[in-house]
């Protein structure tokens, strides 16, 4: 296991102040990284974790907040929250960039390789991103498929890759059909995963309050989402990867 370092960082994000987890792997020489979004309940321990992992694996690794350094558990609280932000792009927009501008200033990022994952709500931002032309390696979202405005996601410049549970109510299958067709007209070059059998945020570990209906872990399918968010990035964003300009 490689030694890592870890801090918190405060920054002023639609009208909160945030306070994101930033993982730094071992070393001095800058690193490709990565901007990691958390469900709607907010950044907690599961998303803190990813992102100590992630710099085990040679990144810099910037896990997001989403409401001002609170974890919505609560499920009413959160979908009032989340709700009028996940239907205002420039929100969204607005949090992404923030949590990117601090990642970028960051001495041990390499700001030319930078790829964006988020879950629900943070995978929702981290396409946002791409579809206001972010210039990312690669995009990966689980149980955010949410659709953007028109004509917009022709500006993502990265390979999508996106997971989502075969039960999953809340990213049903007329939504996951809008977001491929979404993605194909684009010209995007997209993956969808679909993991049998899994419901909404299958991927993280039961929690000790009520959730939404819909809603459990999967732990083998939890598993195999994060090899193929790891998998994506070795292909798009690989720690070796000679760090001099792309031609073009």
């Amino acid at each position: 296991m490689t030694t890592i370092t870890t801090r918190t960082v405060e920054y002023p994000a639609d009208g909160l102040t945030m306070i994101g987890h930033l993982a730094l792997p071992a070393g001095v020489d800058r690193r490709p990284a990565v901007l990691l979004g958390p469900e709607g309940t907010g950044l907690s321990d599961v998303e803190r974790g990813r992102a100590d992992a992630l710099a085990e694996l040679g990144h810099v690794a910037l896990a997001f907040d989403l409401h001002g350094g609170r974890y919505l558990g609560d499920p009413e609280e959160m979908l009032a929250r989340c709700m009028p932000l996940l239907g205002d792009p420039d929100r969204m927009r607005g949090i992404g960039h923030a949590a990117l501008d601090v990642l970028r200033a960051e001495p041990r990022t390499d700001p030319d390789r930078i790829a964006a994952v988020g879950y629900g709500t943070g995978g929702a931002i981290a396409l946002e991103l791409g579809r206001d032309g972010v210039d990312l390696r690669a995009i990966a979202t689980v149980n955010g498929l949410i659709t953007g405005r028109p004509g917009e996601a022709a500006r993502i410049r990265c390979p999508v890759w996106a997971g989502v549970g075969s039960e999953d109510p809340i990213m049903a299958p007329a939504q996951r059909d809008a977001f491929t067709a979404e993605m194909q007209a684009a010209g995007v070059d997209w993956r969808l995963t679909v993991y049998g059998g899994a419901l909404h945020a299958f991927h993280h570990p039961t929690v000790g309050h009520t959730v939404r209906p819909g809603v459990g872990h999967h732990p083998r399918h939890a598993r195999r989402a994060w090899r193929d968010i790891v998998a994506l990035l070795a292909e798009c964003l690989p720690v070796t990867e000679d760090p001099s300009p792309r031609p073009g």
